[in-house]
């Protein structure tokens, strides 16, 4: 047999059993209906009412097909049917930490904080739109024409956003941020180059001895993971609230109370906002307030936790570096709609937070600390800064294009050392002598 006729039949074989599969799923979905989609309905039960009538489909289906073929074919309708369809093989890979549909034909990972074009594909949008309506309807949430966008959670802890047509002109599109199983710890962040040893000891040294924290950065900077290991410095004995959009965070003490925000319904109604639960997470008695992230009217009731018993607190903030954090806290406090002035919001921020930790997200796909900046207090209008520990850029990178600097101290002590000597947390000094010649970028 020829090249040319081995190819013809090795594609007429794949249409066959394209062709197969569609209408065995066809027929399963006529025949399941919206038992598929019934969050009520037992996992374990589903799948297996689902096996049961496949095998019947593939042994009544009269176009033949092989044993090898059927068990293939019987896959790829679970998948689709029970699972996520083509992710399921993204999602079950460690190794990617993010999945971006950009409708139907083009399915985007990331690995190594590099993004990749697969070759997966969705059949169709329709396709593409249950697998959405499934994740979705299975945490409560809801995406249609009157709500075309969606922020919700897969049961690992993944994060997911959806938007469909007409926002998205070309097809629905899904993006899913993946979150390890198990947890980092510092080690982990030490051996990715994320922070150093000698900045983790000292961070850990900040957080039990309650200093209020913001990690900042962009995008897939890392900022929750970090937030992460930041928590983990929390003392067993304190109580702690989590307060998120869509629960991501993976505290390991004892006594931690999750709080999840909330959209409308369908009447447009029963919304919980991230500024609610923050109200309310004060009068539960919390010893620490964690919030996965602030970007609205919220600040406000943040900074005033912060400053009245709730210190040592930890946030996230998008931001580009140290001094845009204090800017957009500004600009979030004036959102919330307090008749302040801008001199009495800035001394609410110089005296509600001691510490920002920014991140960044390199070129070579790497995420690494570049900042740890204490907020000083003021001078006359304006917050004034001191960088405790900076990231030497001017180390450059290697013949792979691989980040070479590293964090390094700037040869300033931070302030609230005293504080935390008073709490029995003890910083060695050496931990902030700058090596020879540093030079800061």
């Amino acid at each position: 047999m020829s090249l040319a006729e081995r190819l013809a039949r090795t594609t007429t074989d794949a249409d066959r059993m394209t062709s197969v599969r569609d209408q065995i799923q066809a027929r399963l979905i006529d025949v399941l209906g919206p038992l598929l989609y019934d969050s009520r309905v037992d996992e374990k039960e589903l799948e297996s009412m689902v096996q049961d009538r496949l095998r019947e489909l593939l042994n009544d289906e009269q176009v033949t097909v092989s044993p090898q073929e059927k068990v293939v074919i019987s896959k790829q309708i679970s998948d689709i049917v029970l699972g996520l369809g083509p992710l399921e093989e993204f999602t079950d890979d460690p190794t990617v930490t993010e999945i971006m549909v950009n409708g139907a034909n083009k399915i985007f990972v990331e690995r190594n904080g590099k993004l990749e074009l697969t070759g997966a594909r969705f059949h169709n949008d329709e396709q593409l739109r249950r697998t959405i309506d499934k994740i979705v309807s299975k945490v409560g949430r809801r995406i249609d024409e009157s709500s075309p966008y969606v922020d919700a959670r897969l049961p690992d802890g993944s994060r997911v956003n959806a938007v469909i047509p007409p926002l998205a002109l070309d097809g629905p599109a899904l993006t899913i941020r993946r979150f390890s199983s198990d947890p980092y710890r510092t080690d982990d962040l030490v051996t990715f180059g994320t922070v150093s040893a000698e900045v983790a000891e000292f961070l850990n040294a900040c957080v039990r001895g309650r200093v209020s924290m913001l990690v900042s950065g962009g995008t897939g900077a890392g900022k929750t993971t970090t937030l992460n290991v930041l928590s983990s410095y929390i003392p067993d004995d304190e109580r702690i609230l989590t307060i998120e959009d869509a629960a991501e965070l993976k505290l390991q003490q004892p006594h931690v109370v999750r709080l999840e925000s909330r959209p409308p319904n369908i009447e447009g109604k029963g919304q919980v906002a991230i500024r609610d639960l923050v109200r309310n997470a004060l009068r539960m008695r919390p010893d620490r307030i964690i919030v996965g992230e602030v970007r609205g009217g919220e600040t406000i009731d943040m900074l005033q936790a912060m400053n009245t018993g709730h210190d040592g607190s930890i946030c996230t903030i998008h931001a580009n570096s140290p001094r845009d954090v204090l800017s957009r806290l500004e600009t979030m406090t004036l959102m919330a709609g307090m008749e302040l002035t801008v001199r009495a919001i800035r001394e609410q921020i110089a005296s509600a937070i001691d510490l920002i930790v920014h991140q960044e997200r390199m070129k070579d796909g790497t995420r690494r600390i570049t900042h740890v900046s204490e907020v000083v207090g003021m001078e006359g209008d304006i917050i004034t800064l001191q960088d405790i520990f900076v990231f030497n850029f001017r180390a450059g990178v290697d013949a792979h294009g691989k980040t070479l600097g590293t964090l390094q101290p700037t040869g300033l002590r931070p302030a609230f050392l005293e504080k935390l000597q008073d709490r029995g947390i003890a910083v060695p000094p050496t931990l902030f002598a700058p090596p020879v010649g540093m030079v800061r970028r």
